[in-house]
C-alpha cells in the first residue's frame, strides 16, 4: 500500500514559478484526505508559500503535508503553524565563493541576456541558484531561452572546475542550482523516508522531468515508484486516479 505521495513542484503542480490552479489545489486538498503528501523542489520557501500554500485551504489535514525546499536540504511541517524541521545551509565563506565563482562563469561564457526579471542569483540558504532570466522572468520568456539546455550546459562546464567541492545542477527551464555534493531529489526522498519512517517503496514520485538528466530523475534513481507527467494538466489526471485507488477507505493517518 502507498502512504506517501511526492510532486516537483514546478511543471508538474504548477507551472513555472506560477501558483496553483484553483482546480489543482481542489485535488491536492481531496489527496491529503486519502494519503499523506510530500512537495520536493528546488524552489525556495517564499515560492512553497506563494505557489502553494497561499492556495490552499486551512484545514486539519495540512499536517499530512511535507515540504521541502532546496531538494530537502529544508524540511517544514505544520503543527498548528508551519515549521522548519531543519535547515542545511552553507556558511557565509561557501556562499561568498559560490556567487563569486558563477559571476566567473557567466563572464567568460560570454551569454548575455538583454533582460532580467527580479534577481538572477539568489540565496536560498542551503541553495545558491542562477536564473538566467531572474526569478519572475513570464513563462513565455524562459521557455525559449534555453530549451535545448546549451547555454547552460556551457555555463556549468566553467563553473564546475571553480568550485569542485560543490554540485552544479541544471534546473527548471532557464536556472543552475549549486548546492554541497549529493543534493538532489534522490536525497529529498531518503529525508522523507528518515524523517517520517516511510519506506521508499511505499512512496510515489510524480515529476514532469523523470529522464536522464532532468531534475526529478534522482528520485526515480532512489528507487521510487514514478510517474512521468507532461505538464500539471496531466497531474491533475495522475491525483484523480491515486484519489479513486486510496480513497476507498483509507485515511492519511492509517
Amino acid at each position: 500500500m502507498k502512504r506517501l505521495i511526492v510532486f516537483d513542484l514546478d511543471g508538474t503542480l504548477a507551472q513555472s514559478k506560477a501558483s496553483l490552479d484553483t482546480e489543482m489545489a481542489t485535488l491536492l486538498g481531496r489527496l491529503l484526505e486519502v494519503v499523506k503528501v510530500a512537495v520536493i523542489s528546488g524552489g525556495a520557501w517564499s515560492q512553497y508559500e506563494k505557489q502553494v500554500l497561499s492556495h490552499l485551504a486551512d484545514h486539519d489535514r495540512l499536517s499530512n503535508l511535507s515540504l521541502l525546499p532546496t531538494n530537502g536540504t529544508k524540511f517544514y511541517r505544520r503543527n498548528g503553524t508551519w515549521k522548519e524541521l531543519y535547515s542545511e545551509d552553507f556558511s557565509p565563506d561557501q556562499k561568498q565563493k559560490i556567487i563569486g565563482a558563477l559571476n566567473a562563469a557567466l563572464d567568460r561564457s560570454g551569454i548575455k541576456t538583454d533582460r532580467h526579471w527580479g534577481e538572477v542569483i539568489e540565496d536560498r540558504g542551503s541553495q545558491i541558484t542562477f536564473s538566467a532570466l531572474g526569478q519572475a522572468a513570464p513563462l513565455d520568456q524562459k521557455k525559449v531561452w534555453d530549451p535545448d539546455f546549451k547555454k547552460r550546459e556551457k555555463i556549468k562546464a566553467i563553473l564546475d572546475p571553480l568550485i569542485p567541492e560543490f554540485s552544479v545542477n541544471l534546473g527548471g527551464s532557464t536556472s543552475i542550482d549549486v548546492t554541497k555534493h549529493g543534493i538532489d531529489k534522490a536525497y529529498g526522498i531518503r529525508k522523507l523516508r528518515d524523517t517520517l519512517a516511510i519506506p521508499i517503496d511505499e512512496m510515489i514520485f510524480v515529476g514532469d522531468a523523470i529522464f536522464p538528466g532532468g531534475n526529478d530523475y534522482p528520485a526515480k534513481q532512489a528507487g521510487v515508484v514514478s510517474i512521468e507527467v507532461r505538464d500539471p494538466d496531466e497531474t491533475k489526471r495522475v491525483i484523480e486516479a491515486i484519489i479513486a485507488c486510496l480513497g476507498d477507505g483509507l485515511g492519511a493517518g492509517d
